[in-house]
């Protein structure tokens, strides 16, 4: 509920439980924030709190809240006005041994929050960015305009997209994601501050070993940011928010400090950049598995599929692209230029601390909860667009009445509907089957919903339809041994949680080149070229940024000097 407040702050939204009451020495303190500020992140990012430690997931958290302060004019007024509240947040701690606390600034301009991640140039904090393929909204609210001091909370407004720098709080470990991980970071959250969330992925298949490129995401991997930028439809916000819990060793004082060195590093000069940037040159490019290697895959997987004894009907199979380039690559850069493939897909980047950067573009939902609500998707099958209007018309129906994708897109369809019955009191299909078209590709479609009996049935909805048979095949134990990486990617949020599949993506930075990520399905019928094709296809909208031609031209040169 809104609370009456100073004429510091609007409004302030609160969970709060019983806590003793403590806090750290002013001396400790202080050495600790003169500490933060002359370190690198390096040296003092290893103090951030991991709230999957110390065995604490279901104690509530003391306290949650959400604080909101006037509306500004610009974006240098409002982080002058948020560095202001964390100042008065410093000279008076709240009482608890636990709490996260959201302090957030409303902006008059609408601003990108991918501009604003990407003018934060000068660190090496953590950061993320989700854009949700259509805009979840969240309680509006509307300033007073008698200077009362009361907030009224009375329409929705669209939150488009998100970007976050450094942790208030990360959830990291090298085990498979599990209730109790779930429930650590459901601690931080509530139905009261909308916008405090967890944004982050999941490992496809956590029995596998972590590569190298991977080992800093774990197993999963999720921060609730320390500063956040979100553009809504028609203004921006920009954030801060500290996280505490002395069960974990951390004070709020310490929690503060590091937030205070955080804000020194972000800049408040946001450049709205285009999605125009030079070909990346490609000096070698090398795929897992080689195309030789790929045809004894899909034999293989259809000798499976063919089996007497086997019950497999679908394998997806999933291709990795090394891609060595003459220079390092910006993620961000890359993430812009995906921004111009359409609407109907999710954006995202997750990059911890010395990590190279997990990006995607990813028409795939694979649910999204509003309290008992929820939905998912059946995707699969794929036709490249046509370069015409009667081409592309063409290409749609040759999908639809195809016998072979539509009983590649009835396995996904059926799978996801009978793990929704399994825990939702009713399903609904709506469409049945349609045309999905994006920039590049379009694939079949089905809309599946349903209730949820209990919220906490969120967990076992995501153990359950990760891996949908869209990227791991069906049944679920025999086909997800010929997949390993990627997974679920989106956010938990106290009263939403919105995932995305990570299978068309990139692990980018940290060194020249990248690796892009790519599966397609195999069903009786499958043609091993076409289905090559088709990674080549799912893979162009991070290829299009390259240039593969610029090294076979000098090395051609080179020959003919010879």
């Amino acid at each position: 509920m809104a609370h009456c407040a100073s004429n510091s702050f609007i409004a302030r939204y609160m969970d709060v439980e019983p806590a003793n009451h403590s806090s750290s020495s002013p001396s400790t303190t202080a050495k600790q924030a003169i500490r933060f500020a002359n370190h690198k992140y390096q040296e003092f990012g290893s103090l951030s709190m991991n709230g999957c430690g110390g065995g604490h997931s279901i104690t509530p958290i003391g306290t949650i809240e959400t604080r909101t302060y006037p509306e500004a004019l610009t974006p240098a007024m409002a982080t002058h006005r948020l560095n202001s509240a964390i100042f008065d947040l410093k000279s008076n701690p709240p009482p608890f041994d636990s709490g996260i606390i959201r302090l957030e600034v409303p902006i008059q301009q609408q601003i990108g929050a991918l501009d604003w991640l990407r003018s934060q140039t000068q660190t090496l904090l953590p950061r993320c960015f989700f854009s949700g393929r259509d805009s979840s909204s969240v309680p509006r609210i509307d300033h007073p305009s008698n200077g009362n001091g009361h907030a009224v909370q009375n329409h929705e407004q669209k939150l488009l997209s998100v970007a976050g720098l450094g942790s208030a709080v990360f959830f990291h470990n090298l085990d498979p994601f599990s209730l109790d991980h779930w429930r650590s970071i459901k601690r931080f959250l509530s139905k009261k501050s909308p916008l405090i969330r967890a944004y982050g992925a999941i490992r496809f298949d956590a029995r596998s070993n972590i590569s190298y490129e991977w080992k800093a995401f774990g197993s999963f991997y999720f921060m609730v940011p320390q500063v956040e930028f979100d553009e809504f439809e028609g203004h921006s916000m920009i954030a801060a928010t500290i996280a505490w819990d002395s069960g974990l060793s951390r004070t709020c004082r310490e929690a503060i400090a590091a937030l205070e060195a955080t804000m020194c590093q972000v800049s408040s000069i946001v450049q709205r950049l285009n999605g125009d940037t030079p070909l990346t040159i490609v000096l070698h490019q090398t795929h897992v598995p080689n195309k030789t290697s790929w045809d004894s895959a899909v034999k293989r997987a259809l000798d499976m599929i063919h089996g007497k004894s086997s019950s497999l009907v679908k394998v997806v199979l999933a291709r990795s692209s090394r891609i060595l380039t003459t220079s390092e690559i910006d993620p961000l850069t890359w993430l812009t230029c995906l921004q111009v493939e359409g609407d109907n897909a999710y954006q995202f980047c997750l990059q911890p601390p010395e990590s190279p950067a997990f990006i995607g573009n990813t028409p795939e939902q694979l649910f999204y909860r509003h309290r008992l609500s929820i939905c998912s998707e059946a995707l699969a099958a794929t036709r490249a667009r046509g370069r015409s209007e009667s081409l592309d018309l063409q290409a749609g129906l040759d999908l639809l009445s195809s016998p072979k994708d539509h009983h590649e897109f009835a396995v996904v369809r059926e799978c996801i509907r009978r793990k929704l019955e399994t825990v939702c009191s009713s399903t609904v299909i709506e469409p049945q089957k349609a045309l999905r078209k994006l920039r590049r590709v379009q694939h079949l479609y089905a809309r599946l919903t349903g209730t949820l009996g209990k919220e906490d049935d969120e967990f076992q909805i995501l153990t359950s339809l990760h891996p949908t048979p869209a990227v791991c095949g069906h049944p679920m134990e025999e086909a997800r041994v010929l997949i390993s990486e990627t997974g679920p990617v989106g956010w938990f949020g106290g009263a939403e949680s919105e995932f995305a599949v990570g299978i068309r993506s990139a692990l980018v930075g940290k060194g020249a080149g990248a690796l892009l990520y790519a599966g397609t399905g195999i069903v009786d019928g499958s043609n091993s070229n076409l289905e090559w094709q088709e990674l080549d296809l799912k893979t162009s909208q991070f290829t299009k940024m390259m240039n593969f031609e610029a090294p076979l031209m000098a090395a051609i040169r080179e020959k003919i000097e010879l």
